[in-house]
């Protein structure tokens, strides 16, 4: 699986040589059949790597391998570290398991279908937040279902991202158009684990990313200039054009349309939300408003990703916000 998903190539030679167009990896067999593995790499200076087949498990070894050929730029390689982590310390057997939407998110849901495939996760129950994650879960053959087809049935844990998150562990969401259906799975779970890169982080939301309102496409115009008006909201409303996964894209002149079939406008805060609670009260009572992007009190804990790769955990579980 792993050969087909890089494009790797393999030839022999005094073992064995994996390839693809980013690098290249010799892998030698030593001290009996199978019982070792030398791995060195010949695009970099490194030591080989000495694996022991014996006592590696199917899932390390697709780590190591995910970790030399796929070619990732640190704030990706960020990212897979915080979506791998939520799902290995919170999914579990026989669980309903709420899957995110977005590019931190992505690789949850891949992690995700990579147990499932080694029967290291069983009886695994997965409801998407998007149509793009419904796609992914079920090229990963996850059983993929929705709320109303859980009926009673908690979601045990969702896992999701966001687009920017406060000291308070209030978030922004949205920003890949699919605010309402996160919400709706979100609010159903027992624990919501948000998942981040460094950048995300903010001492007050606002300013580093704008607050996405999904709106009915009846009258948007009229909608948005309410938007402009409400007291105390000092902020510029932009409607989202071309793709609604693209935050304030400008790819095309139409209105994006989310998986809802509504509209989005974005509001763009210069000086940031100083109440989120309050702000959130007020969109929630505007006629023509669907949802809003303020998840305010929702996340139990969030995973964030450092430069390095590691990842640190704050809220329940973890420490205090502090950045």
């Amino acid at each position: 699986m792993l050969r087909d998903k890089y494009g790797l190539t393999m030839s022999a030679d005094n073992g064995y040589n994996l390839s693809n167009e980013h690098v290249t990896v010799k892998v030698q067999f030593n001290s009996g059949p199978l019982l070792y593995a030398t791995l060195t790499r010949t695009d970099i200076a490194q030591q080989p790597v000495y694996i022991n087949i014996a006592s590696t498990s199917q899932l390390e070894l697709e780590d190591w391998f995910e970790s030399v050929f796929s070619v990732l730029t640190p704030i990706e390689t960020a990212k897979r570290a915080a979506g791998y982590k939520a799902v290995n310390e919170y999914v579990r057997n026989a669980m309903a398991v709420g899957l995110g939407t977005g590019s931190t998110a992505f690789y949850a849901v891949e992690r995700v279908g990579q147990k499932v495939r080694l029967g290291l996760l069983e009886d695994i129950v997965c409801i998407p937040t998007s149509e793009r994650t419904r796609e992914q879960a079920v090229s990963l053959n996850l059983d993929v279902r929705t709320l109303d087809e859980l009926g009673a049935r908690p979601v045990d844990v969702a896992i999701d991202g966001a687009d920017a998150v406060d000291l308070q562990l209030n978030l922004i969401k949205g920003g890949g158009g699919a605010l309402l259906r996160e919400k709706m799975i979100e609010v159903a779970a027992l624990k919501f684990i948000c998942i981040v890169d460094y950048t995300k982080l903010c001492t007050k939301l606002g300013p580093s990313f704008p607050l996405p309102v999904e709106v009915v496409p009846f009258c948007f115009k009229h909608t948005m200039r309410i938007l402009q008006n409400i007291p105390g909201l000092i902020c510029t409303p932009r409607i989202r054009t071309g793709n609604a996964a693209k935050n304030l894209s400008v790819s095309g002149e139409a209105p994006a349309v989310t998986d809802n079939k509504n509209h989005i406008i974005d509001l763009v805060f210069a000086d940031g939300i100083e109440d989120p609670g309050a702000i959130a009260n007020s969109l929630r009572d505007i006629v023509g408003v669907v949802e809003h992007g303020l998840f305010c009190s929702m996340a139990q804990t969030v995973i964030v990703a450092r430069q390095d790769g590691s990842c640190i955990q704050y809220g329940e579980g973890g420490l205090t916000p502090d950045w």
